[in-house]
């Protein structure tokens, strides 16, 4: 019974055997899905972000110009001053006294220049018979002349005087925003000091300064002169604020300097901008978007689709023959939204991958599709897999 119990089994095993040769192999999987866009020459606008800082748009130190006690202060701090408001006022009774004693000698000149002028008309009156020498006259008409010229001197004392008095009085030269007195009332001042009573900033139109360097600018000129990029209509500038938001009014570049800086080797660009609401203060930190020119024939590459290998070089995917997969090498130049103008590695009609990149290597055969339709395909084959996952389990 025993021996036939084996050979039974013998024969149900080798039964197994042969059913099992002759089952065909399970089907090779499909090939990957990948989501591919087209490229094609476009225009591009060139656009180059760059520090820079608020500065205003006028700006005046107010300073002492005569030495004196400040006696009152006539403006509020962090407020708004028109040209010609009174700031300051230093005591003037010095320089009152100082006028009052230019007048008197100004009229103790107009005094004398009366009798040494009658004087010297009569000597020449009497010259003429010889009743007096010639030196006599001579001298006669020499007092009157100096007579005369005192007085000159001595209007010109009293215009000084009378200048100095109204130093006693400072008032703002510009108009705009004051900010705080560094001197009280007081305080004594002096004319040349190194300090300044406040100043005074224009801020309804504010100037940016940026940097850009000049390998950028010299890049840019090449360009414009190869016909590849094109000037663009008006130098449209945009700010950044610090706060990552865009101020909503555009500026315009008004000049470049005509030197390179030998420390940073960059250029500054001065642009203004419209302040009417006073958001852009002097020495703000922001970032200007530059409208430079407009690339005719440029090569746009979702930023997807761009990455970076080992050493750094960037690197695209493309579908090339027989829907198998090829890296390139490519370069690029700058951003433009969410792509990358590329300037060598890839041309217009590759297939550029830029959905279904993960674990994908050159030379794996894909089933192109577009972006779109690649997401919901993988989205459909997850929804199917979870089911069939979940009955083997």
């Amino acid at each position: 019974m025993q021996k036939g119990t084996i050979i039974g089994l013998l024969a149900c095993a080798s039964a197994l055997a042969l059913s099992a040769c002759g089952e065909s192999p399970p089907p090779a999987p499909p090939p990957p899905a990948v989501g591919v866009l087209t490229l094609k020459v476009e225009s591009a606008p060139l656009v180059n972000e760059l520090p820079g800082r608020i500065v205003a748009f006028e700006t005046a130190e107010v300073r002492p110009q005569i030495s004196g006690v400040i006696r009152r202060r006539l403006f509020q701090e962090g407020g708004t001053v028109r040209a010609g408001q009174l700031l300051y006022e230093i005591d003037d009774a010095p320089y009152r006294a100082a006028l009052a004693q230019a007048q008197g000698s100004l009229a103790r000149a107009n005094a004398a220049i009366r009798s040494t002028g009658l004087q010297a008309q009569r000597y020449k009156d009497l010259v003429g018979i010889n009743a007096v020498s010639r030196q006599e006259y001579d001298d006669a008409d020499a007092t009157a002349q100096q007579a005369r010229a005192d007085v000159a001197a001595q209007r010109g004392a009293v215009q000084a005087a009378q200048v100095n008095q109204n130093f006693t009085r400072i008032r703002a030269p510009i108009s705009g925003r004051i900010s705080r007195s560094l001197f009280t009332p007081g305080a004594l001042v002096q004319a040349g000091q190194a300090d300044a009573l406040t100043t005074i900033q224009r801020t309804d139109t504010v100037y940016v300064d940026v940097s850009q360097s000049a390998a950028q600018i010299i890049d840019l000129k090449q360009a414009m002169k190869s016909g590849g990029v094109s000037q663009a209509d008006g130098a449209r500038i945009q700010l950044l604020l610090p706060n990552g938001s865009v101020y909503p009014i555009e500026g315009r570049l008004q000049f470049s300097e005509v030197t390179v800086d030998p420390t940073s080797g960059a250029v500054t660009l001065r642009a203004t901008f419209p302040n009417p609401d006073g958001l852009l203060l002097p020495g703000m930190y922001v970032r200007a978007k530059l409208v430079e020119g407009q690339r005719t024939q440029a090569i746009l590459a979702p930023q997807q689709g761009i990455s970076r290998d080992a050493r750094g070089r960037a690197t695209a995917m493309v579908v090339g023959e027989d829907n198998k997969v090829e890296i390139r090498q490519v370069k690029v130049d700058r951003a433009v939204g969410d792509k990358w103008i590329v300037t060598n590695g890839l041309k217009p009609g590759d297939k550029l991958i830029v959905e279904g990149l993960v674990n994908l290597r050159p030379g794996t055969v894909v089933k192109p599709g577009a972006p779109q339709q690649v997401t919901a395909a993988q989205a459909g084959a997850q929804s199917g897999a979870q089911p069939a996952q979940g009955g083997a389990n």
